[in-house]
């Protein structure tokens, strides 16, 4: 076998097994403990950022604190969707962008001027557009392979930042659209599509952890170097990401049933929880 035949049967074997007992006893605790707050979704998972260490930015979300105010304020997923989507509807694209960029860096003290940089580049507005219409039209892959490599210095730890964000807003507008009994402009099929989730470098190492340990039940050869190669800590192909995808919302299923609480429509809990390190696949 060649690296990718190895590389393929090891992720169709985490597609089959999904999440160990050991993890979806993890996640339950962690659901009914520290992570009660998020049981009906993460809208409510705020972080920290200094509005005045953002001076400088432009354009800035016109739904968050002036950047006078010296202070810690917080800012929550529902309050970036909220004005990703705003933003998007008025097509001013890179705000979009900055309301999720903040949110990630937090209190990042390097954050503000590396967005600058992104900013600057003469292409990012019309980049993100096409991301949006790729994500309105063909979903949530097509979109990420849309903005790897697309803008100089955003890469896709902040871009799936981004159009998950965006994403999150055009789920509202389906659901509005179907209430009211019509259509919207931003739903489209691709509503039926794998939502757009965060991958970063902490998700991914647990999905590597991960994939090591299964590699290693299933007698792969070099499981770990496969599972390394696969879950690296950055330049994930859209086929990758779309393998993750498929995973998150599959292992959620899973855990929806599990009866342990866990709501079965945001997929995005889950990549909370391995973000915050619930489950430790390597323990």
């Amino acid at each position: 076998m060649g690296r990718q035949d190895l590389a393929d049967a090891l992720d169709d074997e985490m597609g089959r097994r999904l999440l160990p007992p050991a993890a979806v006893r993890a996640l339950g605790l962690w659901l009914a403990g520290s992570g009660a707050p998020y049981v009906t979704g993460a809208g409510g998972h705020a972080v920290e950022y200094v509005p005045a260490q953002w001076s400088g930015v432009e354009p800035w979300p016109v739904e968050f604190p002036e950047r006078s105010r010296t202070g810690a304020a917080r800012i929550s997923r529902a309050q970036v969707v909220a004005s990703t989507r705003g933003a998007a509807e008025r097509s001013e694209w890179a705000e979009a962008l900055v309301a999720s960029y903040v949110w990630g860096q937090g209190r990042t003290g390097y954050g503000p001027h590396r967005l600058k940089e992104i900013l600057s580049e003469p292409t990012v507005d019309d980049e993100l557009a096409k991301a949006g219409a790729a994500l309105c039209g063909e979903g949530a892959v097509a979109a990420y392979h849309g903005l790897r490599g697309a803008v100089k210095g955003l890469g896709p730890a902040f871009f799936t930042k981004f159009l998950h964000f965006l994403d999150q807003g055009y789920v509202l507008d389906h659901a509005y659209s179907l209430d009211q009994g019509h259509s919207h402009a931003l739903a489209t099929d691709a509503s039926v599509a794998p939502r757009a989730l965060i991958l970063d470098q902490r998700v991914a190492r647990v999905m590597r952890a991960h994939a090591t340990r299964v590699g290693a039940d299933m007698a792969l050869t070099s499981a770990s170097d496969v599972a390394a190669w696969i879950w690296s800590d950055s330049g994930w192909t859209s086929h990758r990401y779309g393998v993750y995808l498929a995973w998150i919302h599959s292992a959620t299923e899973q855990l929806a049933s599990a009866g342990i609480g866990w709501p079965g429509s945001c997929p995005e809990l889950l990549e909370l929880a391995l973000f915050d390190g619930v489950w430790n696949p390597a323990s």
